[in-house]
């Protein structure tokens, strides 16, 4: 899928968080740059888990290596100090919840990965929505274009992560997954709002 073509199925349902964050947030702003986006624990997660948290955690670390990725290039690459801000601060705290999470699924016995296969993963939230190629457009981006290449791939990026959150508050069976999933959603949803702001800004 293009980059066009994922922000065409993706920015829509994105662009209503505004609303809604007025109802779940107030007044009350948290910015990336300056909070961690979640507070993993290093303690292992409790043994009981179901297929979802299994599922879910490996999935969700395929989406953070992503999201690693393209934060440590806009680290280094945007022009305005609050973006580098804000994207050192994603890939910092994405490495930290990465280790948790593998540290999670070694605890069950279970692997890191998940298969790819693109319809396998619906019922949970659905695979990572970014792919090599978007990642490579990123890459290649140069000049006044990277800034709102990386934001607007970026909030359809964090947007995936949400829905992958909701799903597994919904539907995992592990105190410390499902906690984590609702820091995930809550501090997405954060970025996302941060970041719609600066593409309007």
């Amino acid at each position: 899928m293009s980059r066009r073509s994922l922000r065409r199925a993706v920015l829509p349902a994105v662009l209503v968080l505004p609303l809604l964050l007025t109802a779940c947030g107030g007044s009350h702003e948290k910015h990336a740059s300056t909070e961690p986006a979640s507070a993993a624990s290093d303690a292992p997660a409790s043994s009981g888990h179901n297929d979802h948290d299994v599922m879910f955690l490996q999935m969700m670390i395929a989406h953070h290596e992503q999201g690693v990725e393209m934060a440590e290039v806009a680290a280094g690459r945007a022009k305005r100090e609050e973006v580098r801000n804000l994207a050192a601060a994603v890939a910092a705290t994405q490495t930290e919840e990465i280790k948790t999470m593998t540290s999670w699924l070694r605890g069950w016995s279970k692997p890191t990965t998940t298969d790819h296969e693109p319809g396998s993963h619906a019922e949970h939230g659905g695979l990572p929505a970014t792919g090599p190629k978007e990642i490579r457009t990123l890459k290649r981006t140069t000049g006044a274009a990277f800034e709102p290449a990386f934001l607007n791939l970026f909030v359809a990026h964090q947007h995936n992560a949400v829905k992958m959150a909701e799903a597994e508050e919904d539907k995992g069976a592990n105190a410390e997954a499902k906690a984590f999933a609702k820091r995930v959603r809550e501090s997405r949803t954060d970025q996302i709002r941060q970041m719609l702001g600066m593409l309007s800004g």
